[in-house]
């Protein structure tokens, strides 16, 4: 079976460099390598309105916004169909044959969504959960299986959403006696430390909403002040101080971020960054060295796609465009699987092969 690879976000914001460790990066190898015969990219702006749906208009801002970004670090609409998820006709149907296979209790057991309820407050008493929101893991199979994608670029804290996806595809075919449904499998970042980055002030996830972000469009003195505001190790008041490495932001970063080669350029002191957290730890290395050694990091990451990103404002209508193009083929593509489910269903009805069903049944009862 060849590989179809399916991936995409909420328009929401900017995205950040979470992001790019998280998913982006290794969209961005898979693009290259090349060893697949389709690569969809999907702008969820359906999903975004299940908790906006009171602020349309950042959605629709933010569909080119996302785009811009997905373009600064590389992804190439010459190889990638890049498509917006309201467009996609079938998407609503499919989604709605698959809430027949899910409870409602299984849906709000979903880790993720769990989560995203807590972090909105749609667990409170003032508030109730909107059930396009607690839907969202059936919307999201229906994204997936709808392109007969087996590969799914994540960050761990979308491997439930994955998991629901592959009970859904297993429900399907299991209930209807046929292969309909291709299953997927996500494909995590190789470094652990990527899997899911925290955000600048320590907090389990970085998060737009919560604005501990360092976003891919920010220029070089936003990056700056946000890494040397970093949260370290509280106790590492003077530079002889032994330092603490767990839970020390910095030091989490520099494990997503940080190469032997960067030593070279920007910390030639040590080789790695093993030998920096021992002489950390043990004392003599103050925060603002490690802080000025992960903005170059940082820096050097970000330089290239900032200025790619200024030539693609320049082309907003060749954006569009792109997204239209590979909108018209995501809907021919969902449209094919959505007949093979209808078939497996069973609804047809304006055709010879029913007419002469229903015409033997009812021959036959009289």
């Amino acid at each position: 079976m060849k590989n179809i690879i399916l991936t995409g976000d909420r328009p929401t914001g900017k995205l950040h460099i979470g992001h790019y460790v998280g998913s982006l990066k290794n969209r961005v190898k898979l693009q290259n390598e090349g060893n697949y015969e389709k690569m969809y990219i999907m702008i969820a702006d359906a999903q975004a309105l299940t908790d906006n749906s009171g602020n349309p208009q950042k959605v629709r801002d933010n569909i080119i916004t996302v785009m811009l970004d997905y373009l600064s670090i590389g992804l190439d609409p010459e190889k990638v169909t890049f498509f917006i998820q309201s467009e996609v006709r079938a998407l609503p149907e499919i989604t709605a044959y698959y809430m027949n296979l899910v409870t409602l209790p299984r849906l709000l057991r979903n880790p993720t969504v769990k989560s995203e309820i807590t972090m909105r407050g749609y667990d409170s008493e003032s508030k109730g959960i909107p059930v396009g929101f607690a839907n969202y893991p059936i919307s999201q199979a229906a994204d997936i299986t709808a392109f007969d994608a087996n590969i799914i670029p994540v960050g761990d804290d979308q491997l439930p959403m994955i998991e629901q996806a592959r009970e859904i595809v297993r429900s399907f075919n299991g209930t209807y006696n046929k292969e309909v449904l291709i299953m997927p499998e996500p494909k995590l970042p190789d470094n652990e430390a990527c899997l899911r980055l925290p955000g600048l002030d320590g907090n389990a996830k970085m998060s737009k909403s919560l604005n501990n972000c360092i976003y891919l469009s920010d220029d070089s003195k936003t990056v700056k002040e946000k890494v040397f505001s970093m949260y370290t190790d509280p106790n590492h008041i003077k530079v002889e101080d032994p330092g603490k490495v767990e839970g020390n932001m910095v030091f989490t970063y520099l494990d997503a971020f940080s190469s032997d080669e960067d030593f070279k350029k920007y910390y030639p002191e040590f080789n790695n960054l093993d030998e920096l957290k021992k002489a950390y730890s043990n004392g003599g290395i103050g925060d603002m060295r490690i802080k000025k050694f992960l903005y170059e990091v940082i820096e050097e990451l970000l330089t290239p796609i900032r200025e790619k990103r200024k030539e693609y404002i320049n082309k907003i209508p060749y954006i569009v465009e792109a997204l239209e193009k590979g909108t018209k083929e995501a809907n021919e593509k969902a449209d094919e699987v959505l007949d093979r489910i209808k078939d497996a269903l069973g609804i047809r009805y304006f055709n010879k092969e029913f007419i002469e069903e229903q015409t033997k049944r009812f021959n036959e009862e009289n």
